[in-house]
């Protein structure tokens, strides 16, 4: 009935000691369409579960716009939308090619990715590059002041870190990073300032031996330096590449993936393979910055959700008491809750990533799609917030909730596929 396994228990315990033995490694940065063969044409990948043009939410949409932009499809914003609109641009969401992408998560051929291979699978996972703060891609703007951005991360940034891993050689061992940081207060989805500091620190020595032009090198350190968010993309091509190798036990109910496109929310079961399980999205609650409030707030977006589903970003808080104030999550004891309420509805800790706030425990591990059922707690996740009109940008940060719906759906149907239950 489990394949191999006499239980759903052992089925998941199979997928956590996938997880657990995760050797990801930072390989390469490298234009999308060399490693994703479905970007060599008018092609977008976008977050979350599919979608189509008219429902995504404006930052979406904005995104994609500032993708075409990018990619000189179309000389300006009004040619880019009626080629959105016509579908003259095709779709795909970045899971369904080993990738994941930040908030609208539009990633282009032309675009660089991170490659991320876990070396206990040989398989691989990419994420576009962190831009920044301010008007970004990612929250839905398309300036001039953005596509230059992009096409300088594309020309100079990329080409560098690209040279200084293949003078490193061997890759950069993430899940060193990753236990460094979450002892220096990071929870790998809205802080990562260790980790990209670990990162800088790993990487430049590396960038100072390659061949590329002084100004160049000045301005790539300079750029990791500032941004605050960088290794957040590491992290998530590394969640997705760890948590990809453990769906290859097709059993069980641990939960593989969780992403949102700001129309509907979905999530992935082990025991489920590729089916998606979807619901409503829910819209952040948090901080705002200056002159913005949560009326302004987009509805959620973001494969970002993936490092959740690998037990950190939300689920860690405990070991990122200087980021509960940032979502607008209270104080300590409150990011203490969180993460007891989160063990809840896992079903282990990790022993890679101990969290000297939570007495050395590792971080959650394995969100079992039963117990979220069972509790009706709903996993938290940490996010960036986005104005609801494209153009504007980061408004603020916070949590929201993924819908308890989309794990109801998601055991019924595993129940159906057992012969449990009959289909309704």
């Amino acid at each position: 009935m489990y394949g191999t396994y006499n239980t759903i228990d052992e089925a998941n315990r199979a997928v956590i000691d996938k997880i657990v033995a995760g050797a990801p490694f930072l390989v390469d940065v490298v234009p999308a369409k060399s490693v994703i063969e479905e970007l060599n044409g008018k092609v977008l990948l976008h977050a979350g579960p599919p979608i189509k043009w008219d429902n995504m939410p404006s930052p979406m949409q904005g995104s994609c716009i500032g993708a075409v932009l990018f990619e000189g499809w179309a000389a300006n914003a009004d040619e880019a939308t009626v080629m959105l609109k016509n579908g003259e641009v095709e779709f795909i969401p970045c899971h369904h090619v080993n990738a994941v992408g930040p908030m609208g998560g539009i990633t282009s051929g032309s675009m660089p990715v991170v490659v991320v291979e876990n070396r206990e699978q040989s398989n691989t996972a990419y994420c576009t590059m962190n831009e920044g703060i301010g008007k970004v891609l990612r929250f839905g703007a398309y300036s001039e002041e953005v596509t230059n951005r992009l096409a300088w991360m594309r020309d100079v940034l990329a080409p560098t870190i690209s040279k200084a891993l293949k003078v490193k050689g061997d890759g950069l061992n993430i899940n060193v990073m990753i236990a460094k940081a979450i002892t220096m207060g990071d929870e790998f989805h809205q802080r990562n300032i260790a980790a990209s500091l670990i990162f800088l620190k790993e990487i430049a020595p590396f960038i100072l031996q390659t061949d590329v032009s002084e100004k160049d090198k000045q301005e790539v350190v300079k750029f990791l330096a500032d941004t605050d968010q960088f290794f957040l993309n590491i992290a998530m091509a590394t969640s997705k590449a760890v948590m990809d190798a453990s769906r290859t036990i097709q059993h069980g109910t641990v939960v593989t993936a969780m992403c949102r496109n700001g129309y509907e929310f979905g999530i992935r079961i082990s025991g489920m393979g590729d089916q998606w399980f979807t619901a409503p999205v829910n819209t952040p609650q948090g901080l705002f910055f200056t002159g913005y409030t949560q009326e302004m707030a987009s509805p959620d977006m973001g494969d970002s959700a993936i490092t959740e589903t690998f037990g950190v970003g939300g689920f860690a808080m405990v070991a990122a008491p200087g980021v509960t104030r940032f979502v607008g999550a209270g104080g300590f004891d409150d990011a203490l809750r969180t993460s007891n309420d989160m063990m809840e509805i896992c079903i282990d800790q990790n022993p890679n990533f101990t969290i000297p706030t939570w007495d050395f425990q590792g971080a959650c591990l394995g969100i079992d799609a039963r117990k979220v059922v069972e509790t009706g707690i709903e996993p938290v996740i940490n996010t960036g917030i986005a104005h609801k009109e494209a153009g504007v940008g980061q408004i603020g940060a916070g949590t929201v909730r993924a819908p308890l719906a989309c794990f109801e759906k998601a055991i019924e149907a595993y129940a159906v596929k057992l012969g449990l239950i009959e289909a309704l």
